[in-house]
């Protein structure tokens, strides 16, 4: 089927708001080439369970693809009508399964020698997108903070060694109730800026009280889900021709009530919570890729304006056949071996931070919990430098929020 033939009855399987979403575009989809409209499918099928940061980045694009005209589709698509496909791909079901769709298309752009210009024309509207479209201005700075260290009892190694040029690291910060301190002023901005999946609260292991206006994931709290994962990873992982990618597509349409997930929860963070167990590679087995994992992906995709994430100890690596057994017993932990995997991580959550909007005016805080190291980066703290000043957290994170 091609884009020209589409009709309102083609969406009748997807969700409520999705369904009316494609409905309302239909002129336009049908002047977008097959090699690109599946994309857009991708995120459309999913609208409902979207947060809202992700539904007006779609109600954007729409928009501003509606506003143009005939010659500016061309101009904009151009480079997706050159890419070919095959009769056999163009047959596929792309509507109702745009993922398996894409998937399959990747394999024929490796085969065909097309993948580099594909990606060029997907580079090329991506970023005419982002030029085209406003940004909206933050409520609040973003504040990003990683606790790291959690069970390390002492570590005479360097820390925060890739984000120390960016800030100032703290020799002799009291880290008296440290966590409680810092899940109190993430519960404090959650109340002073009340937006939807905006304060974050992720954790490695079991989480610590905090307040309910945080949004919170935790490793412990998906333990159900992921050895139910695992126990289907396990079945399928000797059966003939399950390659990674075929043991990927099996994962992708599971939805929570699949692993076992309440049905009472909240639609749109399960949604997320089960992409983060058949989509991350090694959530399902190691806490601290978890919370990483989790912390890139609420960045990226809710955009919120607090994110802590606190990391726990993680299994000693073992053979990965043991490791994905559903029958693998008790762990054993590594504890040093996660303060490193976490240190590491929390340039990673400061590097993710720093591609959203306002990332010029945004704060940082990474904390040796415990310990009395920490480093912190904000626009009015100097970078490169060291402080040996004693200073409590609640003063500390005063500093990077100011």
């Amino acid at each position: 089927m091609l884009p020209i033939q589409l009709k309102s009855e083609l969406f009748a399987a997807y969700p409520p708001q999705a369904r009316s979403l494609a409905e309302a575009h239909i002129a336009l989809m049908r002047q977008l080439p097959i090699s690109f409209l599946p994309s857009l499918l991708r995120e459309v099928i999913d609208y409902d369970f979207k947060f809202p940061a992700e539904q007006r980045a779609i109600d954007k694009e729409f928009a501003l693809l509606s506003s143009f005209s005939e010659s500016q589709i061309q101009q904009w698509f151009q480079p997706f009508a050159s890419i070919s496909l095959s009769q056999k791909l163009m047959e596929l079901n792309w509507v109702d399964r745009p993922v398996q769709f894409l998937e399959q298309q990747s394999a024929y752009l490796w085969s065909t020698h097309q993948m580099d210009a594909f990606r060029k024309a997907a580079t090329e509207y991506g970023d005419r997108l982002s030029s085209a479209v406003s940004t909206e201005p933050l409520p609040a700075r973003r504040i990003g903070i990683a606790i790291v260290g959690q069970g390390v009892a002492a570590y005479d190694g360097p820390l925060f060694a890739n984000l120390r040029k960016h800030g100032t690291y703290f020799e002799q910060v009291k880290p008296d109730h440290g966590v409680q301190v810092l899940l109190e002023a993430a519960a404090a901005r959650a109340k002073a800026f009340p937006v939807p999946y905006g304060h974050w609260y992720i954790d490695g292991g079991a989480p610590a009280e905090h307040s309910p206006l945080l949004t919170s994931v935790s490793y412990q709290g998906l333990e159900q889900a992921r050895n139910a994962l695992l126990k289907r990873v396990d079945t399928q992982i000797n059966r003939p021709g399950m390659g990674p990618e075929e043991l990927r597509s099996s994962m992708a349409p599971l939805s929570p009530s699949d692993l076992g997930m309440n049905a009472a929860g909240d639609p749109v963070l399960d949604r997320f919570q089960v992409k983060l167990l058949t989509e991350g590679s090694g959530t399902q087995i190691f806490s601290t890729t978890f919370v990483q994992w989790t912390a890139r992906e609420a960045l990226r995709r809710a955009q919120p304006l607090t994110l802590v994430a606190r990391f726990a100890a993680r299994q000693r690596q073992k053979p990965m056949n043991e490791m994905l057994s559903a029958s693998r017993g008790t762990a054993e932990l590594d504890f040093v071996g996660s303060l490193v995997d976490a240190d590491m991580s929390s340039y990673y959550h400061w590097l993710n931070q720093q591609r959203l909007a306002g990332a010029d005016q945004s704060g940082f805080l990474a904390w040796f919990e415990g310990h009395g190291q920490a480093l912190a980066i904000a626009p009015g703290l100097p970078r490169g430098t060291t402080s040996k000043t004693a200073i409590d957290l609640e003063q500390l994170l005063a500093l990077t929020v100011s």
